[in-house]
């Protein structure tokens, strides 16, 4: 299985078949949907949050919601591996874990009147458990801000012509947002924001040789100071200003790059030049020192299981979901759709040569012990306009995979440069506007956590609040990003990611215990769950000890194994406040064929 054409044959039958059969029978008979129940969208309608929404305009915000740049970085990362375990791990992950989390999230959140995981969580399993919830949801968005923008900083190192064009999106994306504000939204301010953007991809080779060229062409600590100031200004003005017409406008770009992607898999139909296993799956990888278990894992979460999509089911799509089997479409068909994308970014990569990929990825002092010899990266370097070695994060492995796919169309080789910067443009703007997002949503946390304390800090209308938790949230994630490798932030970025995972299958096989008319049915979440938490924890146990607490290695860091250790703590606590409860519903249902009134009263929002 050489050509890529039967890696999306395959990928798309057995997701087709998985959400056709496993989902349809996950929603109506595990979760035992009724469309004679009204959803909260209906019952706090306010024309605001609550809004029924149609199920595939519901399902086309959730999916663009939730697939950010995981789906596209975690398997090009994974490669490292071969072929074989990411594309085994994207599919078993997907249909039997990520679509099923995803799911049971947005249901236990309706359940409870669209409220967060962490309500949720103090709901079913108790304060104890609701506040380590909580607290676990701050780690991951730090974490992950910093696993994001890590990526962004290796696109944009040394590299004036993306830099030009990322930093023009955020005028763009200004004038857009004064225009509508003021005036009113129009089609053709749209048409123009777009022709903006792509015209600052066109402008970017001129850059070279001239004063502004130079000035842009920044180191990678440069870049790394400069996106946690950017984002503290991002955060902190309104979001009509910036943070909403910038991800209005990355939309397209997203379009277009997933577009490209499948037209280039199906029609170019390239070569896979990686082996199914590489020499690496024992560890000691450029990219991944660890094994392939548990760390393929941990490397791929959003294209198969992801704890940060908690956020989207419990956060916006809930309140917008008209009727309760809307959420088969939704939510399992979503993250179905998402592993799809990540399937096509595995493709993508692993259609370079393993040389000239390992190249890309790793240092040049360590792609010197690789002894390998590139093969097409000196030519693609030259028609791309951009030296390509070393540039680690899994960005620009994407770009350069795709390029290299339509490089197979001769009259595409003159647009191969700017090809290839679109792309890095899409993936950054892509992923800023996660981090805008995100960053804002860490403000929120840390303004209610401090509001314990200081009850002037819960006013999210209060300017000094707002700048002191902004200041806060840039300041977490941004010493991350300065002290950390793609390898170090990225796993983890994955140990919290997928930590986070495993509480919503905690939550989810607890309503499943309370709600379902067999008790079996539970294992629909029990079974990824115990997979998935001894594979974080044992993964979270080799980071510290191999990597953060070993003083010999670069990735020594005290306050990453600080972050690792504590988001392990949390897991466990929030597993053992679930075992007590599950054990309470079983002996109930065993009891009786319904819960007594006083354990559905308890659970009770």
């Amino acid at each position: 299985m050489d050509q890529a054409i039967y890696f999306v044959i395959v990928a798309a039958c057995v997701l087709a078949l998985a959400y056709r059969f496993y989902g349809i029978f996950f929603v109506r008979k595990v979760l035992a949907t009724d469309d004679r129940d009204s959803t909260p969208s209906h019952q706090l309608q306010d024309g605001r949050n609550y809004v029924p929404t149609k199920k595939w305009v519901n399902a086309g915000q959730h999916f663009a919601a939730i697939a950010a740049a995981g789906p596209l970085v975690g398997p090009v990362l994974a490669a490292q591996f071969g072929y074989l375990p990411g594309f085994l791990w994207l599919l078993i992950g997907a249909v039997v874990g990520g679509a099923v989390h995803d799911t049971v999230v947005l249901f236990a959140s309706m359940k409870h009147q669209g409220k967060s995981l962490s309500e949720v969580a103090k709901a079913e399993l108790g304060p104890v458990a609701g506040w380590s919830t909580g607290l676990a949801m701050l780690f991951i968005i730090t974490i992950t801000m910093a696993g994001l923008s890590i990526v962004v900083v290796h696109a944009l190192e040394r590299n004036a012509w993306g830099t030009f064009a990322v930093f023009m999106t955020v005028p763009i994306a200004i004038a857009l947002g004064l225009y509508e504000r003021y005036v009113g939204a129009s089609k053709w301010t749209t048409y123009a924001g777009v022709a903006a953007v792509i015209a600052s991809v066109a402008v970017g080779p001129h850059l070279q040789g001239t004063l502004l060229g130079d000035w842009l062409t920044l180191h990678k600590t440069t870049v790394c100071w400069l996106l946690p100031i950017y984002a503290f200004f991002a955060t902190a003005l309104p979001v009509w200003l910036l943070l909403t017409p910038r991800g209005y406008l990355s939309s397209f770009m997203k379009i277009g790059v997933f577009a490209a992607l499948i037209v280039g898999v199906v029609f170019v139909n390239p070569t896979i030049q990686f082996p199914a296993l590489s020499d690496f799956i024992n560890g000691g990888g450029p990219i991944i020192k660890g094994s392939v278990w548990p760390f393929i894992s941990i490397t791929i979460a959003c294209g198969a299981i992801s704890g940060f999509h908690a956020f989207i089911g419990s956060g916006t799509t809930p309140k917008l979901i008209d009727k309760w089997s809307d959420i088969h479409p939704v939510a399992f068909g979503g993250m179905l759709a998402e592993c799809l994308v990540g399937v096509m970014a595995l493709v993508a990569a692993t259609s370079l040569h393993p040389a000239d990929y390992f190249a890309i990825n790793s240092s040049p002092e360590v792609f010197k012990t690789l002894g390998m010899q590139v093969v097409d990266l000196p030519q693609l370097s030259e028609k791309m306009g951009i030296d390509l070695y070393g540039r680690t994060g899994g960005a620009v492995t994407l770009a350069v995979g795709m390029t290299y796919i339509f490089t197979k169309i001769s009259w595409f080789s003159d647009l191969a440069a700017y090809f290839f910067q679109f792309v890095i443009m899409f993936e950054a703007v892509f992923i800023l506007t996660a981090v805008d997002s995100g960053t804002r949503v860490s403000r929120y946390l840390i303004q209610d956590l401090l509001g314990d304390f200081f009850p002037a800090m819960k006013r999210l209308d209060s300017v000094p609040a707002a700048i002191v938790a902004s200041v806060i949230a840039c300041a977490l994630w941004g010493y991350l990003l300065l002290s950390g490798d793609i390898s170090s932030v990225w796993a983890l970025f994955g140990v919290s990611n997928q930590l986070m995972a495993s509480v919503g299958l905690m939550i989810g096989a607890t309503i499943i215990l309370r709600l379902s008319a067999k008790r079996a049915y539970v294992l629909t979440c029990l079974i990824p769950l115990a997979y998935l938490f001894v594979t974080v924890n044992y993964a979270g146990y080799w980071m510290i000890s191999n990597v953060y607490l070993n003083a010999a290695g670069k990735g020594y860091n005290l306050f990453n194994a600080a972050m690792a250790s504590t988001m392990m703590v949390l897991g466990f606590i929030i597993l053992f406040a679930s075992l007590k409860r599950w054990a309470v519903l079983w002996k109930a249902r065993g009891e009786s064929s319904a819960i007594p009134p006083a354990l559905t009263t308890a659970c009770a929002v």
